[in-house]
């Protein structure tokens, strides 16, 4: 991912064919490596690839970490029940979907 793809990132566009190395998602997140691996221990964002060397992270995995960071930051929750509160903002995403789906066809 070059440069310019890196701003469009920061502009909201997530580009689901490309992926991050471990560097671009701490510099797209402003964050350390370590919290990065923080939130892989706790199984936030799972990255693609045998070690951090190789590690690539998909859209998905940015915006995870970003909305990770975000509940940290302003309403100082820990990892585990940030993985918790992301698992259930996508479970309910997923049933707004299904309603929505349900309805247009009635």
């Amino acid at each position: 991912m070059s440069t310019h793809d890196l701003l469009l990132v920061y502009s909201g566009t997530v580009i689901e064919e490309d992926t991050l190395t471990l560097g671009q998602l701490c510099h797209a997140c402003n964050v350390h490596a370590d919290w990065i691996i923080s939130l892989i221990e706790e199984s936030i964002i799972e990255p693609q690839g045998e070690n951090s060397r190789t590690w690539r992270f998909s859209g998905s995995s940015l915006i995870r970490a970003r909305s990770a960071l975000r509940l940290q930051r302003d309403l100082g929750v820990n990892l585990a029940g940030i993985a918790l509160a992301l698992d259930l903002m996508e479970e309910l995403e997923n049933l707004r979907t299904k309603i929505k789906i349900q309805n247009s066809l009635l």
